[in-house]
């Protein structure tokens, strides 16, 4: 089988389609790289704010858009898609790569009756199909039609990274064998490397969006309940609020958090090595997830975790190995877990160690390009 590799002459084009390069920096990198080394001609459209450069300096092609990221308005939602669309005609690109679930509803339906094959990156399933809210619950119909459509055409397939979501896809309808599971976007496990445990009081560390989905409120109140019983543990928050999401926390609620005994908010954390550097524990109480990037990069820093047991999370916080799984919505469970870590320091490096073998194993930068880009060559074969 020709592939990008062995055929640089073809130089396919490949595009990303994401919402915000941020993003694309952040969770798209090292297969972009990938890709580029196997001969791929990257090209990132994308809406650009401070990461243009970024992505231009690593001879990534980049096409700015106005991304009207979390608007439900069609207007919005038809201007997203003709920009697209205006981009495809241009470049003519052999294979599009849509990052995340907007992403893939736009980018698929901009590529309406042009030749790419098209590989929807869902990441997770989004505010729409978790929350139970009234606007959820109208928006979810509307996007499952969608989906169906997009999903099932014959030029599309689906990257999914866990199962839980690979059978979520496939009630939609789509084929099996256009369902493809491939653990994240891959660590750089050369710059992140184990860490010393810091000096100090015990220090748990939060990495994410401030959403509600992500539990960080139960976490608080995790926090909270530690101090009571005579267990201190520092709480670490880095990450920002996400106003396109309806699920964000207010920013007086922040404020409040940081004002609290133990706990400092950090915002965004340019070098996430800063964080683990500081904190012996990784904690993500999340609701949901596809494959939470932050606990990757704890357990490569040799961080043990505690997690819930949802999707997602379990596929990196492996109980008795390399975690402590609670469930979700119970800061009490949360405190359990979190003092049984403070408590153990033999516990806490046992599963830091395995964590980064873990790492090192089934989600390096290398193993995960490799796999990505095997991807890619095999539908650029479908007919």
């Amino acid at each position: 089988m020709a592939t990008a590799a062995t055929s640089p002459d073809t130089c396919p084009v490949l595009a990303y389609v994401v919402t915000q390069d941020w993003y694309f920096l952040s969770h798209r990198l090292p297969m972009a790289r990938a890709a580029r080394e196997a001969g791929f001609d990257v090209h990132v459209i994308t809406h650009v704010n401070k990461g243009g450069a970024a992505i231009e300096a690593e001879g990534f092609r980049l096409h700015p858009v106005v991304w009207r990221r979390g608007s439900l308005h069609p207007l919005g939602f038809l201007s997203n898609i003709c920009a697209v669309r205006r981009v495809f005609r241009r470049i003519k690109p052999s294979l599009v790569h849509n990052v995340a679930l907007q992403p893939t509803v736009v980018g698929s339906l901009a590529a309406l009756g042009l030749p790419p094959r098209r590989l929807n990156a869902l990441a997770g399933l989004g505010f729409t199909f978790t929350s139970t809210t009234l606007k959820a619950r109208l928006v979810r119909p509307v996007l499952e039609a969608l989906l169906r459509f997009v999903l099932r055409d014959r030029r599309a397939a689906v990257l999914v990274q866990n199962p839980d979501d690979r059978a979520a896809i496939g009630s939609l309808g789509v084929p099996a064998d256009r369902i493809f599971t491939i653990p994240g976007s891959g660590v750089e496990t050369d710059r992140l490397v184990p860490l010393p445990e810091p000096p100090g009081a015990i220090t748990m560390a939060f990495v994410g969006r401030l959403l509600d989905d992500k539990g960080i409120r139960p976490l608080v109140a995790a926090q909270a309940l530690l101090g009571g019983r005579g267990t201190p543990v520092c709480l670490l928050i880095a990450g920002d609020p996400d106003p396109a999401n309806p699920a964000s926390i207010p920013a007086d609620e922040i404020a409040g958090w940081a004002r609290q005994p133990g706990i400092e908010v950090l915002g965004h954390v340019g070098d996430i090595r800063d964080v683990w550097s500081r904190a012996h524990i990784a904690v993500l109480p999340s609701r949901r997830e596809g494959l939470p990037k932050s606990l990757l990069e704890a357990a490569a820093c040799g961080r043990p975790i505690v997690a819930t047991d949802v999707p997602g999370c379990r596929e990196v916080a492996r109980p008795g190995i390399n975690a402590l799984l609670v469930p979700p919505d119970s800061p009490a469970a949360l405190a359990d877990a979190i003092e049984r870590l403070a408590r153990d320091a033999a516990l806490r490096h046992s599963y830091g160690a395995a964590g980064r073998h873990l790492v090192e194993t089934e989600f390096s930068a290398e193993k995960i390009g490799r796999d990505v880009v095997s991807l890619y060559d095999r539908l650029l074969t479908y007919s």
